[in-house]
This record gives C-alpha cells, structure tokens and sequence, in this order.
C-alpha cells in the first residue's frame, strides 16, 4: 500500500522528500491527480499530494502578474484573472476529461510542469512561455527559487523552461508565478467547409502569415466535424479571430478574399466559436464516452506544413480519427485498440516527417511496454540523466515516469 503525504506549506514538502530520501523511498508528485494517468507507470512508495498547497498568493492586474500555491485550482485562477477582464493567454488544455479522471481538476503547478497550452499557443507562445518563477524542492531535499514577479526578468538562467515540460521528475513546485495578459473583447471563428487535409493546411498557413491576427487555426474531419458542430456534414477549417468588435469584420473579409478557389464559409459568433474552441481545446470527441472511447490517443507535434502528409500516412496504415489544430502542427489522433498502441504507426510517421509524439492515453501495460513520450538520441538521453542527476541524484522524484530510469 503506498502512503500517502498531504503537506500544508513548503517546510513540509521539503521534510517529505528528506525523509524520502533518507529512507530510499520513491516519490509520486500529484496536484488533483488529472493527469496521473499519463507517462509510464511508475513504481513509487509513497503520494506527494500538494492539492494542499493552494491559494492565490499576489496578483496585480496592473502588472500582469500572478502568484499562486502549486496546488490551486486552474479553474480557481481563471475565475480571479476573468474578474480583471484578463486571461491565462496559453489557453491550458484539460486533460481531466480526455483521461476519465473528470473536469475542472487540474492545478497551476501540474499545468506548467506538463508544459500544456492549447489553440492559442501558434499567438500566444506555450505554457513555458509564461511562466515568470517558482519555488520548489529538489530531490536533493533542498528548497530553491528561480525567476522572480516581473514580466522582463533575465537574471541568472532560465530555470522556469527547465521545469515546465518535466513532469515532476526535477522537483515538486510549491509556489509558481505566471504572466496574465488582458482577455479580448470579444471573438468569432470563420469556417472554411469542404476542405481535405492537404488544401486545409494550405488555407490555414495563408492565415496566419496574414496581417490578421488569427488566433486559432484548427481543420477537422467530417467524422470530428460532425461530433463538434451538430450541423456540419463535412470537413470543418476554423480561423478563431478575436479583439475588438469594430476590427473583426474587416479581418474576416481579408481572410475570406485570400482564400484560393473562393471555398464556401461561415460565420461563427461570439458564443458558438467559444464553444468549439473549449472542445477543440480538450480533444471533446475523444473523451470517454464518445467515440471509441477505448482507442489509444496520442498528441504529435511537427511542422505545420508537414501536418497533412503526416496524418494521412497514419491514416494510410491505421483505421484513425484525427484533429488538426496548430495550423497543422498538433494532430491529435485516436487509433484502433492494438498491443502496442499503435506505437510503431505514429513513430515511423513522425520519423518521416519530423516532430515528436506523446502517448496521451492507453492502458497502464502498454504505457509500461512502449515509449510514452518521444525517445531521445543517445546524446539527448545524457544530458537528460545528467539535468535529473543534479536535481535528483537517488532519482527519488516521478521515477521512470517519463523515460526508463530517469
């Protein structure tokens, strides 16, 4: 049975993991536990539950900055930030959802350590990119900080990148600040119907190198349309336009004029585009409960322009659902149940096109038996152990939960 430890402040987080490591016991870092299905299974001895640590500590809208405990409520955050007209502009996902763990669950510091933005990432830059300092515990049982509450701050290295996107492996976020910006005042999506995978690339590169501000680019197949727009009964291509009322008209209309082939669209407004935004957002279509509820789902990142020949050659070799959103540089993809995942399929594709793949959702076997997060060079795979050597020497901290021992 594995224990479970519950702290209040950051003196107990650091108690917790020295007594881990003076004991050789393994760690599992959790907030709410929304994401504890993703990565390897790994073994631990004992639950480093920080859902305790939670609250808004600063937040100055002036500023645009934000302070909390790890463990507050994303949506705790998003309420207080909305109240200012103001907004988390990396548009966190939830994978709550998606890993039949329920909503409205995820904490501030598993988003940053998960590194997780959603459709306005091609704008906004990605969850890292956002993230201004931290308070955490290494697995040397230390208490350290990095960054600071302004939004230009270049002192010292970078630690924030380092830990957004490590899952926990270096060190247990106790208190993290992020940068807020203001929400806009309104939006709509243009549609775009009709379109194969290839021609809704095409479309969605031309938007956003435009002087349009597209703020969301995403190309669903009819199979997908269909479960996200009760009236589409074909392909959906949708540009999220947001700002001021007076500026979206005009940016639509330049939109539409340089679109090739003069292709039929519609309009969505203000409430309907938000809608499919948040489903698109949280992959709605594949999450338990709605089609092939059992299919493993993996999240592959590539160039944008290589987005439709990388689906269609997993499409070509797998009985697949897809999602393009990114502009064609996230496909997220549901195959039909097999022993590996579908594993060989999205890695052979994303060796020849370019990016990398993360296996979002699959039994715990298959999880333990193929490589959940993309494999590293020989080289890479070095300088990964030597980073978790030096947060984590006795690699007490998520063992294994990204890479075999690491």
């Amino acid at each position: 049975m594995v224990d479970r430890l519950k702290p209040r402040d950051v003196q107990d987080v650091e108690a917790a993991v020295q007594w881990a490591l003076a004991n050789g016991k393994a760690v599992e870092i959790i907030g709410n536990g929304s994401k504890r299905a993703l990565g390897r299974p790994a073994q631990t001895d004992v639950t480093l539950d920080l859902s305790g640590l939670s609250g808004i500590t600063l937040y100055e809208p002036e500023e645009l900055v934000l302070s909390a405990r790890a463990g507050t409520p994303l949506t705790d955050i998003e309420a207080q930030v909305a109240a200012k007209g103001q907004m988390l502009a990396f548009e966190p996902i939830d994978l709550g959802p998606l890993l039949g763990s329920g909503s409205a669950r995820a904490t501030i510091g598993g988003t940053l350590s998960a590194n997780l933005a959603g459709p306005r990432r091609i704008k906004a830059g990605a969850a890292r990119d956002h993230f201004l300092g931290f308070t955490a515990v290494s697995g040397r049982g230390e208490t350290f900080k990095s960054g600071g509450r302004v939004v230009k701050n270049v002192t010292g290295y970078d630690l924030c990148k380092l830990m957004a996107g490590s899952w926990g492996t270096l060190a247990a976020l106790t208190d993290v600040t992020v940068k807020v910006l203001p929400k806009p005042e309104t939006e709509e999506t243009l549609t775009i119907l009709g379109l194969d995978a290839s021609d809704a690339v095409a479309a969605m590169s031309a938007a956003m190198t435009s002087p349009c501000e597209v703020s969301g680019a995403a190309h669903l197949p009819v199979g997908m349309a269909r479960q996200l727009l009760e009236t589409a009964a074909e392909p959906v291509t949708a540009l999220r336009l947001e700002g001021v009322e007076a500026s979206l008209a005009h940016r639509r209309h330049v939109l539409e004029s340089g679109l090739p082939g003069s292709p039929r669209t519609a309009v969505l407004g203000r409430a309907d585009s938000a809608a499919l935004w948040q489903k698109i957002r949280d992959v709605t279509p594949f999450a338990p409960g709605g089609a092939d509820a059992e299919s493993p789902i993996w999240r592959i990142s590539t160039a944008p322009q290589r987005g439709a020949e990388l689906g269609s050659m997993i499409s070509r070799e797998a009985d697949a659902d897809l999602i393009y959103d990114w502009a064609g540089g996230l496909i997220w993809a549901a195959l039909a149940p097999a022993a590996d995942g579908g594993a060989g399929i999205v890695r052979r594709a994303v060796a020849a096109c370019g990016g990398h793949a993360t296996l979002i959702r699959a039994p715990a076997a298959i999880r333990a038996s193929v490589d959940v997060f993309e494999p590293q060079d020989p080289a890479l795979a070095a300088l990964s152990r030597r980073v978790k050597d030096s947060f984590d020497p006795k690699g007490i901290l998520n063992p294994g939960r990204m890479w075999a021992g690491v």
